[in-house]
């Protein structure tokens, strides 16, 4: 059900935090504060859209920072997010940033890049919505290759045979019951020229470089492509091409450029590899300088994109990092107080790795079973099995570098390395993984410290 905004404008509001929270419940193990924090931060952007309209743009959106190890789920949690909420999304690494702010792109391309992303989204939605008429169409077209129109001869005669609508209508009874699948057609796809031209552009500035392409793209005639296909792909093809056409681009970067000012969220890792006590020389200088880079689009500002300006005043900022050896305070305090929200995730235990394991909808143990049913293997795992394997991946991270999650990932390719490998040439077999088989296989690599750390 959609309500009204203040002035008018449909909105179909996104789901209650309880919901959201839940939803995100079903992938990522614990973690509470943190998901209620980007819930209502979610909840909120709808909120500003029915409040007056001069109301409406005073209220920023509430950054968040997420503290926390790696692999215990901040990324997943924010990429997760931006799905539920439909919302266009990237994922930069503030450590990419350097120097003055930038090497090799510069902090603005991360405003560029979420916009590429929202056209992406918006043009991939519109197609959706004209493929009955594009199907329609591509299939008129492969009617047309399968019964050519006469030719017309210099004395003003025809030359073939002109086909009966009968004929027609019977050919594409059999088109769409598949009889003609095996035929093969020449279809004609329309494409832009690429320029083969190399600008050379300082670092920095590669959008300018893409934009100069993108002009003389725009400024060569488009050429005709000739591909012998099978009826099944011209079919695909030629729906793609109506669907391109039918879908009106102004109309895309319109509503693409409303989401991302709207609901964008842009999420940067690392932050604390920026984080630094200003000094006068070395490293803290640099990572300044990047923090002051980000701030003006944090804050809000108006970026040029090749599909023209796009305010950042309300995009969502999710900023995370372990902050091992920096603390948030080490921030510049201008960029600290844009982000007000603070969540501490907590480490991965033992009892974690098992949920994670086996509760969410893509636990790792469900992934491993579906792809070797794919070679007719049967793979059982036995509940002392994986808490066996909990328990080693927990050791190992507390022995080595603390990973989070993905030691698991590590754990069961290592653990399942045999069966996976010799997979084909046993169809049909039960493979049963108890604690014994896991103890067998990883016991002895474990024990070995300097091989646990190549290995595992």
């Amino acid at each position: 059900m959609s309500v009204r905004t203040s002035d008018g404008q449909s909105l179909t509001p996104v789901m209650t935090p309880r919901e959201i929270v839940s939803e995100l419940d079903r992938y990522i193990v614990g973690q509470r504060d943190a998901k209620r924090a980007v819930a209502v931060a979610v909840r909120n952007r709808w909120r500003r859209q029915l409040v007056p309209e001069e109301l409406r743009d005073e209220i920023a959106p509430k950054n968040i920072i997420m503290i926390g190890p790696t692999g215990v789920g901040k990324t997943e949690i924010s990429r997760r997010l931006a799905k539920l909420a439909q919302a266009p999304f990237i994922k930069v690494e503030a450590s990419k940033f350097t120097e003055v702010g930038y090497v090799g792109r510069d902090v603005e391309s991360i405003i560029r890049d979420l916009m590429d992303q929202a056209v992406k989204l918006v043009r991939e939605e519109e197609q959706e919505k004209v493929q009955v008429k594009a199907r329609d169409l591509a299939e008129e077209r492969v009617l047309d290759l399968l019964l050519p129109e006469p030719q017309a001869t210099e004395n003003g005669g025809e030359e073939g045979f002109r086909p009966s609508p009968d004929t027609r209508e019977k050919l594409r009874r059999m088109l769409r019951a598949g009889k003609l699948d095996d035929r093969d057609v020449d279809v004609e796809l329309t494409q832009n020229m690429t320029p083969m031209i190399e600008v050379l552009t300082p670092q920095g500035m590669e959008e300018m470089e893409s934009n100069i392409k993108e002009m003389f793209s725009n400024l060569l005639p488009k050429q005709s492509k000739r591909k012998t296909v099978k009826i099944p792909e011209a079919l695909k093809l030629l729906t793609q091409e109506e669907a391109a056409r039918l879908v009106d681009m102004d109309t895309v970067v319109g509503e693409a450029t409303r989401r991302v000012e709207q609901s964008g969220i842009v999420f940067i890792d690392e932050i604390d590899k920026i984080a630094g006590r200003e000094s006068l020389h070395g490293p803290d200088v640099s990572r300044e300088g990047v923090q002051r880079d980000l701030l003006p689009i944090v804050e809000g500002s108006t970026v040029s994109s090749k599909y023209g300006l796009v305010r950042t005043d309300h995009i969502l900022f999710i900023a995370s990092g372990a902050f091992h050896n920096s603390k948030p305070s080490d921030l510049i305090p201008e960029f600290q107080g844009r982000f007000p929200i603070r969540v501490e995730l907590s480490s991965l235990d033992k009892n974690d790795f098992v949920r994670i394991l086996t509760e969410p909808k893509n636990a790792l143990i469900r992934q491993y079973v579906a792809l070797l049913e794919t070679e007719k293997i049967r793979l059982l795992f036995q509940e002392d099995a994986i808490e066996e394997i909990a328990r080693i991946s927990a050791e190992a991270n507390e022995k080595m570098e603390n990973i989070g999650a993905r030691r698991l990932h590590t754990i069961l390719e290592k653990l399942l390395d045999e069966v996976s490998f010799t997979a084909p040439e046993m169809p049909g077999r039960e493979v049963r993984i108890d604690a014994g088989y896991v103890s067998e296989r990883l016991d002895a690599i474990l024990k070995n410290e300097d091989l646990s750390r190549y290995i595992l």
